[in-house]
């Protein structure tokens, strides 16, 4: 038996395969509920309750869903090129840094405060992932290790600023920075719940993304460069200016996830504001095949499983921490899926 690649991978296989790589996740998961003293289905009925049966719930998964579309389109950007950016959880909190300052200190109507700090988020995301790129492209560093790293240096940043600089003065002691003007929040996209118009610009960055990659010659060159390097610079493809774009591009999506997330739920930053969004959002773009309408749809089902688990952790007492292994065995499964949908088994 050998592995043969595929000149081409049909679009049922495509479709199909996150689908089997979630089912495969689900049923590996159940053999740990059932260990728990847990009838699988009944644990996976209360998570489906717990995130879609009623409005405020589905509210909250739609609010979780958001930062998860953007740092999921970053690393599917990222990915294509084979820049693989496993840094999305450090860009989310230099842009959520950036617009809390500057959401405290700025002085201007709404209509012209929203889109600067969306901006500054944006560009602080992507100036934290251009110097890896750069430290690639200059002397061949690998980007796994210095964007990962990244990560922890700037969580220790952002307590380093909470706890000094940007300390809230009216926050008690609670380690937080301090909160950006009020003028500046985004508006609620459901009255009375957590869901904010943020959820649109996630939707509507998926499509840019999708426009940018699939409709032009920048698009075309990131595909080049991810499927071959060498053969892309031997047809005239300039690697390293493709590479430095595709960076800003990835790290300015995950910094706006930080930005949106400040400006419509947490007000301002602290450690804990992110539950791993960026790391998910590399689970996100494996599962969506890094296809942008794809992160959409992927990061809808992680965000389900995410808010559904501490229902189901209420409602059965299986630790809500399964939704951790339930993501990271999509992650494998979903490597497995991509293996046969690029080769075939042949005798």
């Amino acid at each position: 038996m050998r592995l043969e690649r595929r000149t081409h991978t049909p679009l049922y296989l495509a479709v199909l395969a996150p689908v089997v790589a979630i089912l495969a996740a689900l049923v590996l998961a159940a053999g740990l509920i059932a260990a728990a003293g847990v009838n699988p289905l009944t644990a996976y009925g209360e998570m489906l309750r717990g995130a879609l049966g009623s409005k405020l719930s589905l509210t909250e998964m739609l609010t979780r869903a958001t930062p998860l579309i953007f740092t999921g389109l970053a690393a599917a950007v990222a990915f294509r090129a084979r820049l693989w950016n496993i840094g999305g959880e450090g860009q989310f909190f230099v842009g959520a840094l950036a617009t809390a300052w500057i959401g405290h200190t700025l002085v201007a109507p709404g209509w012209i405060g929203v889109p600067v700090l969306l901006v500054a988020g944006m560009v602080a995301g992507a100036l934290l992932l251009a110097g890896p790129a750069y430290l690639r492209l200059r002397f061949g560093v690998d980007e796994v290790v210095t964007t990962l790293l990244l990560n922890f240096i700037l969580i220790l940043f952002v307590g380093l600023m909470i706890e000094g600089p940007m300390k809230d003065p009216l926050a008690f002691g609670w380690p937080q920075s301090v909160p950006v003007d009020g003028n500046f929040r985004l508006p609620d996209l459901v009255p009375r719940t957590r869901l904010h118009i943020g959820l649109l610009f996630a939707i509507g960055a998926a499509g840019l993304v999708w426009l940018l990659l699939a409709r032009t010659v920048f698009g075309a060159e990131t595909r080049a460069a991810g499927l071959n390097a060498s053969a892309a610079a031997f047809a005239g493809i300039s690697l390293p200016r493709t590479i430095m774009g595709v960076a800003l591009i990835s790290g300015a999506l995950a910094g706006l996830a930080g930005s949106v997330e400040v400006m419509g739920v947490t007000a301002g930053v602290t450690t804990t504001m992110s539950p791993g969004f960026g790391y998910a959002g590399i689970v996100v773009a494996m599962l969506a095949a890094l296809h942008p309408a794809g992160v959409v749809a992927a990061a809808v089902f992680i965000a389900t499983v995410f808010v559904g688990a501490d229902a189901m952790s209420r409602a059965t007492g299986v630790p809500s921490f399964i939704a951790d292994v339930i993501v990271a065995l999509c992650l494998l499964t979903m490597i497995v899926a991509l293996l046969f949908t690029t080769y075939r088994v042949r005798r």
